[in-house]
């Protein structure tokens, strides 16, 4: 059986549709609990009107805890399954994802699997900024290196983890992650290192979501995440802006060229802006997104380097909680996988 598990808090926008689709699931036996983090809106009231889903309270937030590894803690105390499925409130998953993930799962032994979704995106900033995001992720985080059980790269997404309760129990859990607000990709380093198997997949097959519905939300967000997916943020921030001016500049130099009927130039100027698509679009977003994500470049950066200065601060805030010095067990083991990734490739 399998035990889904959502964590909720002020989700009464999304986690309706969440809930439709996981209760349409069939072909597996499962059950679905719903966590309510202390929300102040009808998140409650909304996970209640669907019959048979386990609606239970987070415990009182622990001392240095995030709400969400608090919460989905208190969702795995009370699971049964011997398969648990972590999940956000704001995706969607198609017919008969939960089933086709669990074959996955075991027809190739994996102690854990994590599907990224599809994105949905909505309005000019989030075309623009998410393509140019999830590029990146997928540079980094690279899922034939991460599903490769001979190379030290480890990553999950959260949106959707399954994991047997077994590999949960023997890391010790949400638990033992529990200051991190980076919890997917420290619970799948732990499940790596300690010689399981893990796979990590596109998989807009089956689930999508809509990650965040305003800017703001979209810059909260990402503040709280982003500098701890990259080892080296500062560095990053600026390589991205410094590639949206050099991009600029091969554009405006092939309106020159074109006008001048240069054309041997203009091919020679469009290297850097094809390639910088190109990278772009393997994020699988649609055309007009990637399009708009050349824009997207200085966005990135800014909201790269908003993150980096938030934990400088130890001012990190996400949901009406604000988390001191979190993640910075994610951030300094990111950077020693870099520097293992680097001596393993010169040697």
């Amino acid at each position: 059986m399998i035990s889904v598990i959502v964590p909720a808090r002020n989700e009464e926008s999304c986690l309706g549709a969440c809930l439709e689709s996981l209760t349409s699931q069939a072909g597996v036996s499962f059950e679905i609990i719903v966590v309510d983090d202390h929300s102040t809106d009808r998140t409650r009231e909304i996970a209640s009107s669907f019959p048979g889903v386990r609606v239970l309270q987070a415990r009182p937030l622990p001392p240095g805890w995030t709400g969400k590894n608090n919460a989905v803690t208190t969702g795995a105390l009370a699971a049964l399954g011997e398969w648990l499925l972590f999940t956000d409130a704001d995706t969607v998953h198609l017919p008969g994802s939960l089933t086709r993930s669990l074959e996955e799962a075991r027809k190739n032994s994996a102690a854990l699997l994590s599907y990224s979704p599809e994105q949905v995106v909505k309005g000019f900033l989030e075309k623009a900024v998410m393509p140019v995001i999830f590029a990146e992720l997928g540079s980094y985080y690279r899922p034939s290196e991460v599903s490769d059980p001979r190379s030290p790269a480890a990553a999950a997404n959260g949106q959707y983890l399954l994991i047997t309760r077994e590999a949960y129990d023997a890391v010790g859990g949400h638990a033992a992650v529990a200051t991190s607000l980076l919890d997917d990709v420290a619970l799948a380093r732990a499940v790596k290192q300690s010689g399981r198997k893990i796979l990590f997949r596109y998989a807009g097959d089956a689930v999508r979501t809509r990650m965040y519905r305003s800017f703001p939300q979209l810059r909260e967000g990402w503040t709280k995440n982003l500098a701890l997916l990259f080892p080296w943020p500062g560095w990053l921030a600026a390589w991205r802006g410094l590639e949206f001016l050099l991009v600029t500049a091969c554009l405006a130099f092939i309106v020159v060229a074109i006008s001048n009927r240069d054309y041997l130039h203009a091919i020679l100027y469009a290297v850097l802006p094809v390639f910088t698509f190109l990278r772009i679009r393997r994020a699988h977003f649609s055309w007009d997104a990637n399009a708009l994500s050349l824009l997207g470049l200085p966005l990135f950066s800014y909201l790269l380097l908003r993150s980096k200065i938030a934990y400088g601060r130890g001012d990190v805030s996400w949901k009406g909680r604000t988390y001191p010095g979190a993640g910075q067990d994610v951030l300094s083991a990111s950077r020693k996988q870099e520097s293992n990734g680097l001596s393993h490739a010169q040697s």
